[in-house]
């Protein structure tokens, strides 16, 4: 189902779906059997073809998988055939390169251009704030599978199709993020045309980017569009780790100079009040350095053998990273606890998709 075959289900489908196409309406907001279908969906990413401990979709046909690219990237196109596709990301997988480019942290502007490899230059604009930044490693993976999907984007709204839901889990979910944003701002210059509907659901995502980029995303998403799922025992969302310094305060604030307010204290109150600030200051400073060193110069040196002609851009001046989307929180409870225990030697025994599939199934209906 992966290459000729999978073209040939998509003409069929585009043919077919001409007629067909307008049967069903995106509604805004959470909702509980869409989610459930969705996280099948993201079962089958491990093999569609085989039978697992997650049944497929009810609803839901896959008529496409992409080749892989990028940094073991691959999304899956499904169709119910109601004028609803799903753009399906693939989260982390075991490949070393997939676990990097979660660790290539470092965070870059959220509009600019990128040299990928030696023919692939990506020209992106995910905000509008020009201090909004985004996780470099997670939009080289956005990259790669926006070559794909746009094209697919156009030969679907040719047969009607102008409804989509971008789904993804774990790293796919981060994807998910950078991917709505994207085809948002795609569809401000008229790349994309102006009646398509895109809605996302982001599942045991991490963090895609620092303050900025989370409000430009939210206020595209705004009315229940851009989604976030997140279990509480689950630690995968916490991550990457922050560091929020005076820098990345908006301009107006109280701690951009302190120095009129010190001076103004008596010796000896204002030598220790200076001491204090310089310290916290320097402490938040050099952390962000260190993350920027380890996760951003460290990294780009091993993903260059993977990614030919790939030449690192300029990272921004942040490492506060920030939760993002319209959150729907999955409460973790006791007798969740009992069914899935905290077990330090199974780290993921929270994020995976049956955990996930068990407090939703327990959510009001």
């Amino acid at each position: 189902m992966r290459l000729t075959v999978a073209g040939i289900c998509l003409a069929f489908f585009i043919c077919f779906s001409s007629v067909h196409a307008q049967n069903a309406r995106l509604k805004p907001g959470f909702d509980k059997a869409e989610y459930r279908e969705l996280l099948k969906i993201t079962a089958m990413q491990v093999d569609a073809n085989k039978p697992g401990p997650i049944l497929p979709p009810d609803h839901y046909k896959m008529i496409y998988r992409s080749p892989v690219v990028g940094l073991d990237n691959r999304w899956d196109l499904w169709y119910a055939g109601k004028g609803i596709a799903v753009i399906s990301i693939r989260g982390t997988t075991a490949n070393q390169i997939s676990w990097l480019e979660n660790l290539y942290a470092a965070m870059v502007p959220a509009a600019g251009t990128i040299k990928l490899s030696d023919d692939f230059i990506f020209n992106y604009q995910l905000a509008q704030n020009a201090r909004a930044a985004v996780h470099v490693g997670w939009l080289i993976g956005m990259a790669f599978l926006s070559r794909d999907v746009l094209p697919k984007i156009d030969s679907l709204y040719k047969a009607g199709i102008k409804q989509y839901i971008i789904l993804g889990h774990s790293q796919g979910g981060a994807i998910a993020f950078l991917l709505t944003a994207y085809l948002e701002n795609q569809r401000a210059i008229h790349r994309l045309p102006q009646d398509i509907r895109l809605k996302t659901y982001s599942s045991a995502a991490p963090k895609p980017g620092n303050l900025y980029f989370s409000y430009d995303y939210e206020s595209l998403t705004m009315g229940g569009w851009g989604l976030t799922v997140v279990n509480t025992a689950d630690w995968v969302p916490e991550t990457p780790v922050s560091v929020q310094t005076l820098d990345d305060f908006n301009i107006v604030n109280p701690f951009a100079d302190i120095s009129p307010m010190i001076k103004k204290q008596k010796f000896p109150k204002n030598i220790a009040l200076r001491y204090a600030y310089n310290r916290l200051k320097n402490a938040s400073s050099r952390a962000r350095r260190r993350y920027e060193k380890y996760l951003g110069r460290t990294i780009e040196g091993l993903l260059k053998k993977s990614l030919s002609g790939y030449e690192p851009p300029s990272y921004a001046n942040s490492f506060n990273y920030i939760r993002c989307g319209q959150f729907t929180v999955l409460q973790a409870d006791t007798a969740y606890y009992q069914k899935y225990p905290d077990d330090k030697n199974r780290i993921f025994i929270h994020h995976g998709i049956l955990p996930y599939l068990y407090l939703t199934d327990r959510l009001p209906e």
